[in-house]
């Protein structure tokens, strides 16, 4: 791309870039920002597609007579965070909600391949942008596959990218295989009976039960997993409904669960419920046991891993892709999509240095490096022209 090209492209970029970050919406109340994206995309003369999983949206774009497809998606929503970054002047006007996890930018680099690829439109088949809604929660890619997402609109393969700080600006990584976990969701509650702090005997006290179960709960990943495997149980709340010198009845106990695969999901799962049930049943109190699936794992299919890997190195060089970068622990809504359709998920360096994309996502102060909008919108244009390059 010549540098005037490449300026014209960067003002569009932080136009849309900061318009969506001043003006956040959260989960399945995106209307304005897909109003906005729409709008973006009608502008390119593409015909949008609206209403899918509530406020989603998917734009086509066909060059030559390939019956091929692929899907190039970004997620909309915000989070309920109140910024705190004074005198930035593209800060967010909705008191309470911004773009603290990048999700601006991702919009922006999908309007800027589709930009890029309107333009010069040098491929064989169809690029589908999609535009998720409520990501955060682990809903929105549901929401649109249960629409019909993928039978109105099939691909062969579907591909995402989140910034991440802590990397170098504009640098890739992405690996075969799980790169980012599964989350699921776990209530205890543990009914037992209450009574006087001084008389403990004429109770059934709650808490030390509760207590015995989240000891109990970690010996699952040493004892019960396969070493070479990894998973994570994290107790986060305990909730009583005692008073200083009562000994409750009740104790909640709250957490999360991350993992790579349906078999561990599972077994985590069948462990939880045998050791909390088991324990609560030798003290004689009653245990309600919830488990919820809230994120798929995101599971790279080795195929498209060397498709991510060859386009990013095509953007900025072998030496700024790493192709064996070591799995996380945080979840993405995408791995629900890539559970129907195969495909990658990459991720793209935001800047290590603060002030330089290097502040931590979910961070009141974060926000999306700019500089490397450019970069994101080239890596998908350069995606679709190797995966539906001329017959």
């Amino acid at each position: 791309m010549n540098e005037s090209l490449e300026s014209a492209l960067q003002t569009e970029l932080l136009a849309w870039r900061k318009h969506l970050h001043q003006h956040p919406e959260t989960g399945f109340e995106e209307v304005a920002t897909a109003d906005y994206v729409a709008l973006a995309l009608q502008g390119m003369g593409l015909e949008v597609h609206r209403g899918i999983g509530g406020t989603g949206l998917l734009a086509n774009l066909t060059a030559g007579d390939g019956k091929r497809a692929i899907g190039l998606r970004a997620d909309m929503d915000a989070l309920h965070i109140t910024e705190n970054a004074p005198g930035r002047p593209h800060a967010s006007c909705t008191h309470g909600k911004m773009h603290a996890c990048g999700h601006d930018g991702h919009m922006a680099m999908v309007l800027g391949a589709a930009r890029l690829l309107t333009a010069r439109p040098d491929f064989n088949g169809t690029v589908r942008f999609i535009f998720q809604p409520a990501e955060e929660h682990g809903r929105g890619a549901k929401a649109m596959m249960q629409d019909g997402l993928f039978e109105r609109f099939p691909v062969a393969a579907i591909f995402g990218v989140h910034n991440m700080p802590g990397m170098p600006a504009g640098s890739f990584a992405t690996r075969a295989g799980g790169i980012m976990a599964s989350e699921d969701n776990f209530v205890i509650h543990i009914k037992a009976r209450g009574t006087h702090a001084a008389r403990p005997h004429m109770g059934i006290d709650p808490i030390v039960i509760a207590s015995q179960i989240v000891l109990a709960l970690q010996t699952i990943v040493s004892r019960n997993l396969d070493p070479g495997l990894q998973a994570v149980i994290s107790c986060t709340e305990f909730i009583t409904d005692g008073i200083r010198n009562v000994i409750p009845s009740n104790v909640i106990i709250k957490g999360d669960t991350r993992s790579y695969s349906r078999e561990v999901q599972a077994m985590l799962e069948q462990r939880m419920r045998d050791i909390s049930e088991g324990i609560c049943r030798m003290h004689g109190a009653e245990c309600v046991f919830e488990y919820t699936h809230e994120f798929a794992p995101t599971v790279n299919s080795a195929e498209f891993v060397d498709v991510a890997i060859r386009a990013a190195a095509n953007i900025v060089g072998k030496d700024q892709v790493d192709a064996k970068v070591q799995p996380m622990m945080i979840s993405e809504d995408f791995g629900a999509f890539l559970q129907v359709v195969p495909g990658n998920f990459s991720f793209i360096g935001n800047g290590v240095a603060l002030g330089q994309g290097g502040i931590p996502l979910h961070n009141a102060g974060y926000d999306f490096n700019d500089e490397i909008l450019v970069t994101g919108a080239q890596y998908f244009a350069e995606i679709v022209r190797l995966e539906l390059g001329a017959e």
